[in-house]
């Protein structure tokens, strides 16, 4: 199991609240993250996942609360390089002209800096992350030849590279098959166990999440449920929720 010390908050959001002009998105959310946690976060589309997700990572600012990562006000956070974030897949454009190894040390280029190439140790870095995701042998294809399944691992291991502490994963299975699905949760499980990385994963695989994250929230606009997943399955949040709400489960 990951080493969950619930007195190193690592991510604390205080009372946020963020509108699109008069569309109020996100209405007075507070939940803290700790280092070593596997956050689900679920909820019907157009709830405010993604806004959410966008307000962790300082993309977007709310007009209210205050949002705090590593114990800074994140307005003044420098140290990005913590932070790891893998996109959906559909976001990639598979005609892309690079090798696998290419993309991950892509992921290098934040620590090398202007005018530096890599070296040795960026190497190093690039080899261990394709081998922490099961990639090594794939390393001289082009990113376009692989399925989805293996590029949203070459894009974990792209994140992997800066040794991140935390990553964001926004719904990185959509569009692939179940048994590729089942091969991506179980490659996070054991990220988040032997490396005690902390995982944010906006998903709607409730079935997946509830037996893997060791929190699960579910919003939709508020915060209506942070906690134990299985205790979110066994009380009354998820026959009113799930029911109108499109996830799967």
């Amino acid at each position: 199991m990951p080493n969950l010390d619930h007195k190193n908050t690592i991510l604390e959001l205080q009372d946020i609240s963020f509108s699109y002009a008069t569309d109020e998105v996100i209405k007075d959310v507070s939940l803290s993250i700790h280092k070593g946690d596997y956050v689900g976060l679920i909820g019907p589309n157009g709830g405010g996942k993604s806004t959410l997700l966008k307000i962790m990572l300082g993309l977007l600012r709310p007009q209210k609360g205050i949002v705090k990562i590593f114990n800074q006000d994140i307005n003044h956070f420098k140290d990005w390089q913590k932070i790891g974030y893998v996109a959906q897949r559909n976001f990639f454009d598979a005609s892309f002209p690079a090798t696998v190894e290419e993309v991950v040390m892509m992921g290098r280029y934040g620590k090398l800096g202007f005018f530096h190439f890599p070296n040795k140790i960026d190497q190093k870095k690039v080899h261990q992350a394709l081998q922490q995701v099961e990639m090594t042998e794939f390393k001289n294809r082009s990113i376009g030849d692989l399925s989805g399944g293996q590029q949203q691992r070459v894009f974990i291991a792209r994140a992997l590279v800066t040794e991140p502490e935390m990553i964001f994963l926004d719904e990185p299975t959509a569009g692939v098959d179940a048994k590729t699905q089942k091969q991506f949760y179980a490659l996070l499980e054991k990220l988040n166990k032997q490396l005690n990385l902390t995982l944010i994963f906006i998903s709607h695989e409730l079935d997946i999440l509830a037996h893997q994250a060791t929190e699960l929230g579910y919003i939709n606009r508020t915060l209506d449920y942070f906690g134990d997943p299985k205790e979110f399955l066994k009380g009354e949040y998820f026959h009113e929720l799930i029911g109108k709400s499109g996830i799967h489960h």
